[in-house]
């Protein structure tokens, strides 16, 4: 059974996150203040990897699979009902973002990180009130 003391810690680091995102961050100026650009990446990945963490925890202790992957946590847990289809596929995009701000795959485009601080950040609160919800059941 999952530990809900363990999640809410992570999920409420998500939610820290966000909001520092949304106080602090100036996403105009990221394409243009290597600062800026920095902070929100590192931000987001931190973000990011809270929601990955506590994925990983729901699906090992619920036993709901072998990922391969950390996009494979948000298949695994849309299909035991945990996070609805447009949400899993935000996070899999998100896990995808983080692997490249982590593993430097490729340059970053700033546009690309303006964009996800503009209109995707409910993306990380919708998460975290999913699985608040489910795990309070």
């Amino acid at each position: 059974m999952t530990d809900p003391d363990l999640a809410f810690k992570k999920l409420t680091r998500i939610e820290t996150c966000v909001q520092e995102l949304r106080t602090l961050s100036r996403p105009d100026q990221i394409p243009h203040d290597i600062r800026e650009e920095r902070f929100v990446e590192h931000t987001l990945q931190m973000a990011i990897q809270a929601a990955l963490d506590v994925a990983s925890h729901i699906v090992s202790d619920e036993r709901l699979g072998e990922p391969r992957t950390n996009r494979e946590l948000f298949d695994l847990l849309e299909s035991a009902g945990f996070v609805n289809p447009d949400l899993a596929e935000s996070l899999r995009k998100m896990a995808g973002f983080r692997n490249i701000l982590v593993h430097a795959y490729e340059i970053v485009d700033p546009s690309i990180v303006q964009e996800i601080v503009e209109s995707h950040l409910e993306d990380l609160l919708n998460f975290t009130q999913a699985i608040r919800s489910c795990l309070s059941e």
